[in-house]
């Protein structure tokens, strides 16, 4: 995936390159800082030294020296005041700087942190949004693998309105057990009901219906075959196996391609959207008979920017659905409902709520 939230410590990220809240002098500073200072040795001081004083907004690269990273990019985000000091700029600066210095480095892959959130201040749901806006606008025109580090949940935040609206949602259209619509049926948990009288009622519904059933499958074999004995195996001919097989819906990955050729937008353009990497796209391209995860399936979809009714026919192309039973879904779907089609806004969502990503 070219850009995942993780928890973890991000001295132990095996990437490229890590990037380092660092002081603007070369000394070690708290937090981060003085973590990833003590995991890289004393040469990554000495290292630090030889470069000097960083501006704000500005960053440098060193050796990684006894991380698993190979080079440790240094970044001075600002201290947050009021809003008014351009804050907001300079921390937007500090992702550019670094995720350049990533590119001009030739790394694969970098591991960030949620930067200036901690001694230096910075609200955490802004500085959040800042963090997605510049590294998914970076990967529209980049491939690189990008990883947001949250050492722990305490350390991420989601803007207060964005956190109760799909609160509120998730509780109005949740449905802890699955629901049987097609018997009239509420729910399996109608709390006024008895468990021995609820088993009995769906037990008769369901006998019923499949009573209901062999009775019409019967009377249409013994009326459109005469001589049969009711109940006789009717053969399909061969032929017209063949014609079913040809009438079947398009796969995913043919129906991929047409709405893409829809949109008038490049592969490029839909997959890094989608936030999904080159090699995964070019498989799905060349192979029709593809079956792509769930969580790929939908990333497709909100780069395609399809509806809620549209996304549920795209990826029942690759054998999937939404249901209210599962929590996942429901956002999946509260974004679909208010037409927000941005993949790494929707992973800040679903990481908050313990859900697994969309994409890759």
């Amino acid at each position: 995936m070219p850009f995942e939230i993780v928890q973890n410590d991000i001295v132990n990220m095996h990437v490229d390159a890590i990037v380092n809240t660092a002081n603007p002098d070369p000394v070690i500073g708290s937090g981060v800082d003085y973590a990833i200072h003590q995991k890289a040795g004393p040469e990554l001081l000495a290292a630090r030294q030889q470069i000097g004083s960083i501006a704000l907004g500005d960053a440098a690269i060193t050796p990684g020296f006894r991380l698993a990273a190979k080079y440790v990019i240094h970044t001075v985000g600002p201290v947050w005041v009021d809003g008014k000091h351009q804050e907001e700029q300079l921390l937007s600066s500090c992702y550019q700087k670094s995720l350049a210095l990533a590119k001009s480095y030739q790394c694969g892959s970098v591991a960030i942190p949620l930067l200036a959130t901690g001694n230096y201040g910075f609200p955490k749901p802004f500085a959040l949004q800042i963090a997605v806006c510049e590294i998914s606008t970076f990967l529209l025109e980049n491939e690189l693998q990008i990883y947001l580090v949250v050492f722990d949940k305490a350390a991420f935040a989601l803007s207060e309105k964005l956190f109760k609206s799909v609160s509120s949602y998730i509780d109005d259209n949740y449905v802890r057990s699955k629901t049987l619509d097609e018997y009239g049926e509420a729910s399996l948990l109608d709390s006024h009901i008895a468990p021995r009288r609820r088993r009995d009622r769906l037990k008769q519904r369901l006998s019923g219906a499949v009573e209901r059933t062999v009775e019409q499958s019967l009377t249409t074999q013994s009326a459109g075959h005469p001589g049969m004995l009711a109940g006789a195996a009717c053969p399909t001919p061969a032929e017209d196996w063949g014609q079913l097989l040809k009438d079947l819906d398009a796969g995913f990955s043919e129906t991929l391609l047409q709405l893409i050729d829809r949109t008038g937008k490049t592969d490029a353009e839909i997959y890094k959207k989608a936030n999904v990497d080159r090699k995964l796209f070019s498989k799905i391209r060349n192979n029709p008979n593809y079956k792509p995860s769930k969580t790929t399936a939908l990333a497709f979809a909100f780069a395609l920017e399809l509806d809620v009714n549209e996304t549920r026919d795209f990826i029942r192309r690759a054998g999937f659905a939404l249901s209210h039973s599962s929590k996942f879904d429901v956002i999946v779907e509260y974004f679909l409902v208010h037409q927000n089609y941005n993949v790494f806004e929707l992973n800040e969502v679903l990481f908050a709520f313990d859900q697994p990503l969309i994409g890759t």
